[in-house]
């Protein structure tokens, strides 16, 4: 539940939508772990993988991708980035996917997994990166222009910029107007 804060800059329905598609993912990657071969045996696939190792590989990066839906619902505007990787991984997947079957590495059923794993998520994905988007652009416009944007402050661990960061930000500022 976002707080009150943050509940004007973002629809619950974000929050919600990423915590469904971290539950969903979690659940995904734990049985892609636990159960390799299961998703190959229903499809019918003939020969089955001779590694199950890389399916479980795959199980564990769709579960990490749970972990981080889950934190990006908080607050889905200053996690956009997440949302970003996310559909990316969601776009590049079925892209990957349709080469394998078109070169007859995976059976066409397998396909179902797009469509639940991937397809569906496109739309919301976009529609909450169309929203983070909106705000923050409102929120830059609104920005002194001494201030860094907040990925740099986050990753410099600075909430302002100190006296060395205003100059490193009015020589980034100078090169970018020269351009």
């Amino acid at each position: 539940m976002p707080s009150t804060r943050n509940s004007a800059r973002f629809p619950q329905w974000h929050s919600i939508l990423l915590k469904v598609a971290a539950i969903y993912n979690l659940a995904w990657g734990a049985v892609a772990i636990a159960f390799p071969m299961v998703l190959f045996r229903l499809v019918g696939a003939d020969p089955l993988p001779n590694y199950p190792e890389l399916w479980q590989c795959i199980g564990m990066i769709v579960g990490v991708y749970g972990i981080g839906y889950w934190i990006a619902a908080a607050d889905p505007v200053r996690h956009w980035p997440v949302v970003l990787v996310g559909l990316l991984g969601k776009i590049f997947g079925p892209i990957g996917f349709m080469q394998a079957a078109l070169n007859d590495r995976f059976p066409a059923a397998m396909g179902l997994t797009i469509l639940t794993n991937d397809l569906i998520w496109w739309a919301p994905f976009g529609l909450i990166l169309w929203n983070a988007r909106k705000q923050n652009s409102a929120a830059t416009a609104n920005r002194p222009v001494d201030e860094p944007p907040e990925l740099v402050s986050f990753a410099t661990n600075r909430r302002s910029p100190g006296p060395r960061n205003k100059i490193v930000w009015s020589s980034v500022r100078g090169a970018m107007q020269e351009k």
